[in-house]
């Protein structure tokens, strides 16, 4: 039978490193989750979630699918999301899209691509939703990457419709929502001017979402 030797191996070296800085870490973790935040953010490999923000392990509950999708009949994310609110008592969502993501260029690249044309479906309808505004933009890269952005806003709109976080607010739980857009070429997550703390806050003028390119990862966090 083969083995990937090489993976427990690497496992066997992280577990010695973290107990060496901190000896009483995994008896802690085992013992309890509390995070702060919880992730919904892109299956892509190349965007790990504890890694882009510096967290450790139980500092942040994650769902991850292919583009970072919110949608109402996925059972999977809303039972994260229920999870996170209800139980872990999470005070912040960030939806986290990124450029150059695959399954925004499989959505309309205008190939079958088998089962998963039934979940690109969602990406089509937000392109639909936003054509107006995307046609605009000639540079076919440069129109990518503003549907990654409109994407994370349209995925926000449904997660704030859910009844979880409806029900959450209306019982007057803390729960900031919060749309990121993570760039591959510099491994930078820019707040894309999106914080919402009750169904009002979203703003209707798409012009609005935009990557705040000097404001620093963590500021949202602390509204």
């Amino acid at each position: 039978m083969k083995t990937l030797n090489h993976l427990l191996q690497a496992n066997k070296a992280w577990a010695k490193k973290i107990n060496e800085d901190d000896p009483l870490f995994f008896d802690t973790l085992s013992k309890q989750q509390s995070p702060e935040f919880l992730w919904i953010g892109c299956s892509d490999s190349r965007v790990p979630a504890n890694q882009i923000v510096n967290l450790l392990p139980g500092e942040v509950f994650v769902h991850r699918n292919i583009a970072n999708m919110v949608i109402h009949t996925d059972l999977n994310c809303l039972s994260v999301v229920q999870y996170a609110i209800d139980v872990l008592k999470v005070k912040h969502i960030m939806v986290v899209g990124h450029y150059g993501c695959g399954g925004i260029h499989a959505a309309l690249d205008g190939h079958d691509h088998g089962l998963i044309d039934n979940w690109l479906r969602h990406i089509q309808d937000v392109d639909r939703t936003h054509g107006q505004e995307l046609a605009t933009i000639p540079d076919s890269e440069a129109r990518h990457n503003r549907l990654c952005e409109l994407n994370v806003y349209e995925q926000i709109r449904n997660l704030c419709a859910t009844s979880i976080v409806k029900d959450a607010w209306k019982r007057g739980q803390e729960l900031h929502i919060h749309g990121w857009i993570y760039d591959l070429h510099d491994g930078m997550v820019r707040d894309l001017n999106l914080c919402v703390t009750e169904p009002n806050d979203l703003p209707a003028d798409t012009a609005l979402v935009k990557p705040c390119l000097t404001q620093a990862v963590e500021a949202p966090l602390n509204q």
